[in-house]
């Protein structure tokens, strides 16, 4: 899970296994595979940024034997 903060100022958590893609138009815009969008205050590069982080950590605990 990532913390973005929503349009309105509320910050929130995604699981970013369920990203279908991340556009820009005025705010950045999340579309889950659902088909559900979330407008965040963060740029597509930062939202990028946290998933590769978080996955990052995720596979590093895995390759190390920690789950």
């Amino acid at each position: 899970m990532i913390a973005l903060r929503a349009i309105s100022g509320k910050e929130f958590y995604l699981n970013c296994e369920l990203i279908y893609r991340i556009d820009h138009s005025f705010d950045t815009i999340i579309t889950l595979i659902d088909g559900k969008t979330v407008r965040v205050t963060e740029t597509e590069k930062e939202v990028v940024a946290k998933v590769i982080q978080y996955k990052r950590k995720i596979y590093n605990r895995c390759s190390e034997g920690e789950l």
